[in-house]
């Protein structure tokens, strides 16, 4: 069950947070982190298998528990705008190869924005978020 838990929370931060997980490579420190998140977790994996859940449901349950301060992800937010707003731009960067590097640029770049915003789950959606996020990647670009 932990490798399972490892590998899933590896795969969710290699797809939703490849700022994160360059960081963790250039600090060495992707194991320990792993480990940390699987082993916090671990009391609930065993309260949960006393209660007859099934695996599935247990994995679904703890990596949503692994993830949840990493939600919502800036990475996907900023690329969606990327993609939407500036579908040139977007396709470029991907045929070119540089997509997921510029994204975590403009994440560096978004920063001050997410911060004034407090970016969270409960505003993500929220339009002058939207518009400010568009507004520095436009100048990111041009």
């Amino acid at each position: 069950m932990q490798s399972m838990l490892t590998e899933k929370l590896w795969a969710y931060i290699v797809h939703n947070h490849p700022d994160l997980m360059i960081s963790l490579q250039e600090s060495q420190s992707i194991t320990s982190y792993l480990e940390a998140k699987v082993t916090a977790i671990l009391p609930m994996v065993e309260q949960l298998l006393s209660e007859g859940r099934p695996q599935y449901i247990i994995e679904e349950l703890c990596l949503k528990e692994m993830t949840a301060e990493l939600k919502p992800s800036r990475y996907q937010y900023i690329r969606s705008v990327l993609e939407e707003e500036f579908p040139q731009a977007y396709e470029r960067l991907k045929e070119n190869g540089t997509l997921t590097y510029e994204v975590i640029n403009l994440i560096e770049a978004c920063k001050d924005i997410f911060s004034d915003f407090d970016f969270n789950e409960d505003n993500e959606t929220n339009r002058h978020l939207r518009y400010a996020i568009i507004g520095q990647v436009h100048d990111y670009l041009h």
